[in-house]
């Protein structure tokens, strides 16, 4: 490589996030830089960063001032196969994600679902409400979710999170033996109900569901 290649090749010494509102993931556009030995890692409150090597996560670090080096790189440099030496410069993917929680978030039934009451049976019902959600386990939001995509924002995930709500709805009231209408009555109660199978179903990507509210029920 000759020294005007070299010079022409840049290398990336600082690596920080600066997360907007929103942000659910980044992954640091490197194009051909590549990481140098001894490089500082800046992770933020409530954000982790995560190495990734074709996909597989490798070392995640914490909120704090990192120095890069095989030290603290042993997944990555076992995934590597660098043994004990230290490849510098070196490409990876790094990826941050934001721990913060995401509220205020809105979840409605657009046309009436079904439900399965002991006392009355099928009843097609309506609902809305408010609902927050957070990244919990990010090797498992990393792979189900974030792919080989840039990045992702709550706005891009809403769609899925408000369908998973949906199904929720009806395995929660049918499964819950307690009648619909005593349910209707107690929206703390409804709510909690609710809430309980969410989170299961958020847990298949990595996430929880802290807060849950019905705010309206309504047979049509």
């Amino acid at each position: 490589m000759g020294m005007l290649d070299f010079l022409k090749k840049q290398f990336v010494d600082v690596i920080e996030w600066l997360e907007e509102p929103g942000q659910l993931a980044w992954r640091v556009p490197f194009a051909d830089q590549e990481i140098q030995n001894g490089a500082q890692l800046t992770v933020r409150e409530g954000q982790v960063c995560a190495f990734l090597n074709e996909g597989k996560m490798a070392d995640v670090f914490g909120p704090g001032l990192h120095t890069l080096n095989t030290a603290n790189l042993p997944l990555l440099t076992n995934l590597m196969n660098w043994d004990k030496a230290f490849k510098s410069p070196f490409k990876s993917d790094v990826v941050f994600f934001s721990l913060r929680e995401q509220a205020g978030l809105k979840w409605g039934t657009p046309q009436p679902i079904t439900v399965r009451d002991a006392e009355f049976g099928a009843m097609r019902i309506r609902a809305f409400g408010s609902y927050s959600v957070k990244l919990d386990d990010v090797s498992v939001f990393s792979s189900k979710l974030l792919g080989t995509t840039m990045g992702l924002r709550i706005g891009d995930l809403e769609p899925q999170l408000r369908g998973a709500i949906q199904t929720s709805i009806a395995a929660a009231i049918g499964g819950s033996g307690i009648p619909f209408l005593d349910l209707a009555g107690n929206q703390q109660k409804m709510s909690d109900q609710i809430k309980g199978e969410v989170d299961r179903a958020f847990k298949d990507w990595g996430l929880v569901c802290p807060t849950f509210f019905v705010e309206n029920v309504s047979l049509p």
